[in-house]
């Protein structure tokens, strides 16, 4: 894989519209349509409750790992939101983001915010 390639979307937001019409939307597609060759979901904040507990949200992120999108969470957020477990359980991997973040960022590597 070409790490010029790889997109990572930090999916901040507890809006489920633009969740699931951007972040899940776009992810799912860059990947089926080969617009990158990797797309790692980064989720943080608010956008973890989506990902636990709103049901569409949960049935788009099944389609995007389906199409080859991963997944991971901030575990600082994930435990101060009781969170942890849960996302685990649906095979989304918890670690520690903070520094890995701010290394990417200033690697200049692709990152959208949202």
């Amino acid at each position: 894989m070409n790490d010029d390639k790889h997109l990572y979307i930090l999916w901040a937001t507890g809006d489920p519209v633009t969740s699931e019409h951007m972040v899940l939307m776009y992810s799912t597609n860059a990947m089926l349509y080969g617009w990158w060759d990797k797309v790692t979901v980064i989720i943080w904040g608010a956008a973890q409750k989506l990902a636990a507990e709103d049901e569409a949200v949960r049935l788009k992120m099944d389609i995007a790992k389906k199409a080859g999108v991963e997944f991971t969470a901030c575990v600082s957020c994930a435990v101060n939101l009781g969170l942890k477990e849960k996302l685990e359980n649906d095979d989304i991997e918890v670690i520690r983001w903070g520094e890995k973040l701010s290394k990417l960022m200033q690697e200049g590597k692709h990152i959208i915010t949202v």
